[in-house]
């Protein structure tokens, strides 16, 4: 079964713990250092940790805990799959006044995009999102989301019938307007009720034949 964020967040604050100091953390740590509520939270996530195969428990300790190796196991995968994804960093060019070339020796990682469980593709048809640079044809990057902020690009169910991508905007009344970035069209009205976010943009590509 797949880790949810904050399952993933929980182990690897228990993986930096045991580095830093040698030993686990106990639950009230971990509620502190996770900015969780109730020591409860922090018990629901360890018994679905310990389901899943990634913590181990011992019931008579004060500090029971330990990563199992399951969790060692997928970060080795996920360090190598991450590895395989970087790319050479060669320099910066101009797309205005030239600037001076550059050797250089850093890389770019694609799995910060596509490393996460919560993030998938989408290709793009259409050219309502023209003059933020979404071009028909393109591939859009997105981040599962429900909650976006003002401002953001989204990928919107409405209706529960079809999909697009426009900027989201709140509106007073409980009404969410949906802005297409094309001058020519106008923006799509909905009551909050009849709309659901699936996901907020990341990145675009775009490949050229």
């Amino acid at each position: 079964m797949a880790l949810t964020p904050r399952q993933k967040q929980l182990l690897d604050f228990i993986s930096g713990f045991v580095d830093d100091r040698g030993y686990c953390p106990s639950y009230e740590e971990i509620a502190g250092g996770l900015e969780l509520a109730s020591l409860a939270t922090v018990h629901k996530h360890i018994s679905a940790l310990e389901s899943k195969k990634y913590l181990r428990r011992s019931f008579n300790q004060s500090r029971s805990l330990e990563l199992a190796p399951r969790y060692f196991e997928e970060t080795k995968r996920r360090s190598g799959a991450a590895a395989s994804m970087e790319i050479p960093l060669e320099g910066r060019i101009a797309a205005g006044t030239p600037v001076e070339a550059f050797e250089g020796r850093e890389t770019i990682n694609f799995a910060d995009f596509a490393g996460d469980r919560d993030t998938y593709a989408l290709e793009v048809r259409g050219d309502s999102m023209i003059e933020d640079h979404i071009c028909d044809g393109d591939y859009v990057l997105v981040e599962r989301t429900k909650e976006p902020r003002n401002g953001d690009i989204v990928v919107a169910l409405v209706g529960g019938a079809e999909t697009t991508l426009k900027r989201f905007y709140r509106e007073p009344g409980d009404v969410v307007r949906l802005q297409p970035a094309n001058s020519s069209m106008h923006p799509i009205m909905v009551p909050a009720g009849q709309l659901q976010v699936q996901g907020r943009l990341l990145a675009v590509l775009r490949k050229y034949r």
